[in-house]
């Protein structure tokens, strides 16, 4: 079980996509790396309002499930990017029906929350 959601990981694929996925940057950042290799600065100027710190731990957790790559170039000053790997290009590929699904209810979607709020 895991302590956060518990969910059976087990029993549950969408539970462990979730946790690679969820949270309010990281389905930003799939889409920002689906463009291709970025360097951090580049990335917090796509994602406004995005602090250092949490883009930094947002990297680093994606990073450690195997979606994204980090790569240190050695050059002075040293360059950073970071790109999908493989299994990350895969997610994207999961990901564009959500976006698709989302487009084409925008407006609905949004009217509905406004009249909630």
């Amino acid at each position: 079980m895991n302590g956060n959601s518990g969910v059976d990981h087990d029993v549950c694929g969408m539970s462990v996509a979730i946790d690679v996925v969820g949270g309010k940057w990281k389905l930003h950042l799939m889409w920002v790396l689906g463009a291709g290799p970025q360097r951090f600065g580049e990335i917090r100027r796509l994602l406004r309002g995005v602090s250092e710190k949490v883009l930094a731990e947002n990297l680093r957790q994606m990073e450690a499930s195997g979606v994204v790559h980090r790569e240190v170039f050695p050059e002075i000053p040293p360059r950073v990017e970071y790109s999908l790997t493989p299994l990350g290009e895969e997610l994207a590929v999961a990901l564009r029906p959500l976006e698709e699904w989302g487009d084409k209810h925008r407006v609905e979607l949004l009217g509905n929350l406004a009249s909630v709020g």
